[in-house]
């Protein structure tokens, strides 16, 4: 298997993960725990996940200036792009999260530009332009999204950490072709659990962990390990053999999957708008993943 093929692979992963994690996160707060406390253990706990598997890993010493570049990435990557998160999601509906999240690939084809200096492609704007009408489609046809006064500060915050999210995939995409993906990730776990601490630490002295049974210790058993852990892991490998706007465009395929595991679970049926969709989402990112020449 080449590495183009287990990069895709890891990120289809990784969306099964996410498209599990909007509803799983949201029935933890504010009821079980604050966001930010939600946060700091995300954060804490991918960080000693990383720290504790990288010591069967290759050993790597990280030049002083990257590790001055990682502690930037830490702030977008993991602090900025978590708080903003789980904040947003804990003042927002789900859905309104997920479409907000649609942003996520134009924002990183955008900072590609000015950044990487990558090709704008007729595949990839054919592309991109699918994945959204795709992605747009399946949840708009839900019929519960609501954008008001209700949830614009919740909205405001996804949107953010959408944008933080993009900053990270393209600056972090140097450092994961030239480091091993947990040294890195150890690093900039490490540098984010500095920051959230002060922010979070309080919201975790203060939960009542005595209350918690086992639905809501598996509920942060799946947010820390495979939400922020394995998902993290999945992403930041796959920058190694892929570019940051094919990576950031597997993103739609989170209510694809979600709508899929609802027909599975008898929660809802398939319809035709439902597999024009899909096959939108599919096309779309695989030809961003085609290059071809500048429009």
């Amino acid at each position: 298997m080449n590495d183009g093929l287990k990069a895709h692979i890891s990120l289809f992963a990784a969306q099964v993960i996410y498209a599990l994690n909007y509803s799983i996160a949201k029935d933890l707060m504010p009821t079980h725990l604050q966001p930010l406390g939600l946060v700091f253990l995300r954060i804490s706990g991918a960080c000693i996940l990383f720290w504790a598997l990288s010591l069967f890993t290759k050993k790597e010493k990280v030049e002083r200036n990257d590790l001055k570049k990682m502690m930037l990435l830490a702030v977008f990557g993991v602090a900025v792009n978590q708080a903003f998160f789980i904040c947003g999601l804990s003042l927002t509906h789900p859905i309104n999260s997920a479409i907000i999240m649609i942003s996520n690939p134009i924002a990183v084809i955008l900072f590609t530009l000015i950044i990487l200096k990558e090709r704008i492609t007729v595949f990839k704007v054919t592309g991109l332009s699918l994945g959204i009408i795709g992605a747009l489609t399946l949840l708009l046809f839900k019929g519960n999204f609501t954008l008001g006064s209700d949830t614009i500060i919740g909205d405001l915050f996804t949107l953010i950490n959408s944008f933080s999210w993009a900053v990270f995939v393209v600056m972090a995409k140097p450092y994961m072709q030239k480091y091993h993906t947990v040294t890195v990730m150890k690093w900039i776990f490490l540098f984010g659990f500095i920051y959230i601490t002060p922010f979070g630490i309080n919201d975790i002295l203060v939960a009542d962990w005595k209350s918690f049974d086992q639905t809501i210790w598996f509920a942060i058993a799946f947010v820390v390990v495979a939400t922020t852990f394995l998902a993290y892991l999945l992403n930041t490998y796959a920058l190694k053999a892929l570019s940051p706007s094919v990576v950031s465009t597997y993103i739609y395929f989170q209510p694809f999957l979600a709508t899929l595991f609802a027909v599975l679970l008898g929660k809802d049926h398939l319809s035709p708008i439902k597999v024009v969709s899909a096959i939108c989402i599919i096309a779309g990112v695989y030809l961003v993943s085609i290059k071809t020449k500048k429009i």
